[in-house]
Protein backbone atom coordinates (compact mmCIF):
# COMPACT_ATOMS: atom_id res chain seq x y z
CA UNK A 1 0.00 0.00 0.00
CA UNK A 2 1.34 3.37 -0.96
CA UNK A 3 -0.63 6.62 -0.99
CA UNK A 4 1.44 7.96 -3.90
CA UNK A 5 -0.35 5.52 -6.21
CA UNK A 6 -3.91 6.69 -5.41
CA UNK A 7 -6.48 3.93 -6.00
CA UNK A 8 -3.78 1.72 -7.54
CA UNK A 9 -2.04 1.68 -4.14
CA UNK A 10 -4.64 -0.76 -2.85
CA UNK A 11 -4.95 -4.42 -3.75
CA UNK A 12 -5.71 -4.71 -7.46
CA UNK A 13 -4.99 -7.02 -10.34
CA UNK A 14 -3.05 -6.48 -13.53
CA UNK A 15 -2.89 -8.49 -16.72
CA UNK A 16 0.33 -7.89 -18.60
CA UNK A 17 1.53 -8.74 -22.05
CA UNK A 18 5.25 -9.47 -21.90
CA UNK A 19 7.62 -8.84 -24.81
CA UNK A 20 11.26 -9.85 -24.57
CA UNK A 21 13.89 -8.81 -27.08
CA UNK A 22 17.25 -10.59 -27.21
CA UNK A 23 20.02 -8.85 -29.15
CA UNK A 24 23.74 -9.13 -29.64
CA UNK A 25 26.44 -7.69 -31.88
CA UNK A 26 26.91 -10.83 -33.97
CA UNK A 27 24.86 -13.86 -34.84
CA UNK A 28 25.88 -17.21 -33.38
CA UNK A 29 28.37 -18.63 -35.90
CA UNK A 30 27.05 -21.35 -38.22
CA UNK A 31 23.55 -21.09 -36.71
CA UNK A 32 22.89 -17.49 -37.82
CA UNK A 33 20.65 -16.65 -34.90
CA UNK A 34 20.77 -14.46 -31.82
CA UNK A 35 19.23 -17.20 -29.68
CA UNK A 36 17.24 -20.36 -30.29
CA UNK A 37 13.64 -19.06 -30.26
CA UNK A 38 12.44 -22.32 -28.71
CA UNK A 39 14.91 -21.95 -25.83
CA UNK A 40 14.00 -18.27 -25.40
CA UNK A 41 10.31 -19.18 -25.21
CA UNK A 42 11.02 -21.98 -22.73
CA UNK A 43 13.06 -19.70 -20.46
CA UNK A 44 10.41 -16.97 -20.53
CA UNK A 45 7.63 -19.46 -19.75
CA UNK A 46 9.57 -20.72 -16.71
CA UNK A 47 10.13 -17.18 -15.44
CA UNK A 48 6.55 -16.03 -15.96
CA UNK A 49 5.13 -19.13 -14.26
CA UNK A 50 6.53 -17.80 -10.97
CA UNK A 51 4.24 -14.75 -11.20
CA UNK A 52 1.24 -15.87 -13.23
CA UNK A 53 -2.03 -15.67 -11.26
CA UNK A 54 -0.13 -14.91 -8.04
CA UNK A 55 -0.57 -12.21 -5.44
CA UNK A 56 2.68 -10.30 -5.93
CA UNK A 57 2.52 -9.02 -2.35
CA UNK A 58 2.90 -12.66 -1.29
CA UNK A 59 5.62 -13.39 -3.86
CA UNK A 60 7.55 -10.33 -2.62
CA UNK A 61 6.66 -10.18 1.10
CA UNK A 62 9.33 -7.62 2.06
CA UNK A 63 7.16 -4.68 1.04
CA UNK A 64 8.54 -4.06 -2.45
CA UNK A 65 6.26 -1.95 -4.59
CA UNK A 66 5.53 -4.33 -7.45
CA UNK A 67 5.16 -1.66 -10.09
CA UNK A 68 5.24 -2.53 -13.77
CA UNK A 69 8.82 -1.20 -13.85
CA UNK A 70 9.78 -3.39 -10.89
CA UNK A 71 8.29 -6.46 -12.55
CA UNK A 72 10.03 -5.74 -15.88
CA UNK A 73 13.36 -5.56 -14.04
CA UNK A 74 12.59 -8.69 -12.00
CA UNK A 75 11.69 -10.69 -15.11
CA UNK A 76 14.93 -9.45 -16.72
CA UNK A 77 16.94 -10.51 -13.65
CA UNK A 78 15.29 -13.93 -13.63
CA UNK A 79 15.99 -14.43 -17.34
CA UNK A 80 19.61 -13.33 -16.87
CA UNK A 81 20.08 -15.82 -14.04
CA UNK A 82 18.59 -18.65 -16.11
CA UNK A 83 20.83 -17.74 -19.05
CA UNK A 84 23.88 -17.75 -16.79
CA UNK A 85 23.05 -21.24 -15.56
CA UNK A 86 21.34 -22.83 -18.60
CA UNK A 87 22.81 -21.37 -21.78
CA UNK A 88 26.03 -22.43 -23.44
CA UNK A 89 25.94 -20.39 -26.66
CA UNK A 90 27.82 -17.27 -27.60
CA UNK A 91 27.10 -14.26 -29.77
CA UNK A 92 30.64 -13.60 -30.91
CA UNK A 93 32.65 -14.78 -33.87
CA UNK A 94 34.80 -17.13 -31.81
CA UNK A 95 34.17 -20.84 -31.42
CA UNK A 96 31.55 -21.79 -28.84
CA UNK A 97 33.29 -23.33 -25.86
CA UNK A 98 31.66 -25.80 -23.48
CA UNK A 99 31.50 -23.24 -20.70
CA UNK A 100 30.67 -20.24 -22.90
CA UNK A 101 27.55 -18.31 -22.02
CA UNK A 102 25.13 -16.34 -24.16
CA UNK A 103 26.19 -12.69 -24.27
CA UNK A 104 24.02 -9.84 -25.36
CA UNK A 105 21.30 -7.42 -24.38
CA UNK A 106 17.82 -8.24 -23.09
CA UNK A 107 14.88 -5.85 -23.08
CA UNK A 108 11.74 -6.81 -21.17
CA UNK A 109 8.63 -4.78 -21.93
CA UNK A 110 5.44 -5.23 -19.91
CA UNK A 111 2.27 -3.85 -21.40
CA UNK A 112 -0.65 -3.00 -19.11
CA UNK A 113 -2.58 -1.75 -22.15
CA UNK A 114 -1.85 -0.40 -25.63
CA UNK A 115 -0.96 2.97 -24.05
CA UNK A 116 0.58 1.99 -20.71
CA UNK A 117 3.82 0.04 -20.54
CA UNK A 118 7.25 -0.07 -18.94
CA UNK A 119 10.51 -1.68 -19.97
CA UNK A 120 13.86 -2.65 -18.51
CA UNK A 121 16.99 -3.27 -20.57
CA UNK A 122 20.49 -4.36 -19.61
CA UNK A 123 23.51 -6.26 -20.88
CA UNK A 124 24.12 -9.91 -20.02
CA UNK A 125 27.80 -10.70 -19.91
Amino acid sequence: KNPAFGPAGKMHGATYTCDVEFSCENLVPELNWVMDIGKASELLSKVLSKYNLKNLDEVFPDGELTTTEFMARKIHQDLAEMIRTDMHETCDDGPAEGEAMWKGQIRVKLWESHKAWASYEAEIA
